[in-house]
């Protein structure tokens, strides 16, 4: 049996989608929406799954709000 500590696929996905909720909450607080804010499935259909969580694309506005938010 794989330990969480050491990264077993699920677990990895698992994490991948709290990471995306936590994200997307923190973004939504500083009334920032990203549309396309997902987790990439090419990186999910791996045989050993790499989880990667995609930003996407968004309007100029949007990203000149979000990089207030990061200041």
């Amino acid at each position: 049996m794989t330990a969480p500590q050491s990264g077993g696929a699920a677990f990895r996905v698992r994490q991948a989608e709290e990471t995306l909720t936590e994200l997307r909450t923190a973004l939504e607080k500083a009334g920032i929406v990203l549309p396309s804010l997902r987790l990439d499935p090419v990186a999910l259909a791996r045989e050993a799954p790499c989880p990667l969580i995609e930003l996407g694309r968004c309007s100029v506005e949007t990203a000149a709000r979000l990089a207030e938010a990061l200041r």
